[in-house]
């Protein structure tokens, strides 16, 4: 009995062209691995630009979209090691 989650984008998310999108894609650590994901910036008439990310070897799958500051959020949380593993 898993809850929903109600897409929090969905205002905007119809307004974002992800056809024109230049994709960029990041490079797992495992170089043994194809799970990269691809990340692009793209413009919205609200005057932000939002941050989208998808897997790269699924580029018709879902596509997760940020804010300018949910991505600076999950930018300091990199830099801070907040999804390290454990050692």
């Amino acid at each position: 009995m898993g809850k929903h989650r109600m897409d929090d984008k969905a205002h905007i998310r119809h307004d974002l062209n992800l056809d024109k999108a230049k994709w960029n894609r990041i490079e797992p650590s495992n170089a043994d691995s194809d799970d990269g994901a691809e990340y692009a910036t793209v413009p919205h008439a609200d005057g932000d630009t939002y941050v989208a990310l998808r897997k790269a070897n699924d580029s018709n799958g879902v596509v997760l979209v940020f804010t300018p500051s949910e991505w600076s959020a999950f930018q300091q949380g990199v830099r801070d090691g907040e999804f390290d593993l454990p050692q």
